[in-house]
């Protein structure tokens, strides 16, 4: 395998570092995904491509950035086409409902955070694939949920869109593994950002989330539990009742 700037190296344990690394990242102008992008930039990323429905609205400096809506087939084929060089793709970009699964329009809030949560995931993740393999393997990072594992009263929902994306990234993971891709699955609770304003409950900071997953691409972890809410849900697996039944 060949060295390619951040990309997977050809050391025994395909270490990849984000110093001098090329990085895309979804939903980049405001929240996790701007917190992402900072964490590649004080990282020492040679490129980041910040990607957002209106491009307009990505202000941080030193970033590319790239019209894309995760909905969008040929945007996100552009995306890939237009970013070549890209070696870390991280899946940040998500939507959520207050909707409940019952209400009458349950079934249609559903279809709309799977197309963004679930598809819109893999239509990024197929697409840069091959940008990937290119470039040395690099690494895929998905950004799940402490609710890919249980549901809330409030939030039935959003848990089986983060659930699909959670099978979804291991499928990928095996999928990704010939061609040298590390694949990273990012699991946290609540994050202070504008999606859960509403929510009165102990948050993360944007910022130690990014940078707990770009620590996992580093030491080549393929799962992240970035906070206590995530650490405590995976441990709670194990009780009796396990966490997941609430």
């Amino acid at each position: 395998m060949r060295r390619h700037r951040g990309a997977l190296s050809d050391h025994k344990d395909h270490t990849m570092k984000i110093q001098g690394s090329t990085a895309f990242v979804t939903g980049a102008n405001r929240g996790l995904g701007l917190a992402y992008a900072q964490a590649l930039l004080d990282g020492g990323a040679r490129k980041v491509y910040a990607a957002a429905r209106d491009p307009a609205t990505v202000q941080l400096a030193g970033v590319v950035p790239v019209r894309l809506d995760v909905d969008d087939a040929a945007q996100v084929a552009a995306a890939a086409r237009d970013c070549a060089d890209v070696d870390i793709v991280v899946n940040n970009a998500g939507i959520t409902t207050g909707t409940p699964l019952l209400a009458e329009d349950g079934d249609a809030a559903l279809r709309k955070l799977l197309d963004t949560n679930l598809y819109g995931v893999l239509a990024v993740s197929r697409a840069f694939a091959p940008v990937l393999a290119r470039n040395g393997g690099g690494a895929l990072v998905n950004m799940l949920s402490a609710l890919s594992w249980l549901s809330l009263p409030q939030s039935t929902v959003y848990p089986v869109s983060k659930a699909a994306a959670w099978a979804l990234t291991n499928g990928l993971r095996l999928e990704l593994r010939a061609q040298g891709t590390l694949v990273v699955a990012v699991h946290a609770g609540y994050i202070d950002t504008d999606m859960v304003k509403a929510v009165d409950a102990p948050k993360s900071r944007p910022g130690d989330i990014a940078r707990a997953a770009l620590a996992a691409i580093e030491a080549n972890q393929t799962e992240v539990l970035a906070d206590d809410t995530a650490r405590g849900v995976k441990a709670g697996f194990s009780a009796t009742p396990p966490a997941y039944l609430g």
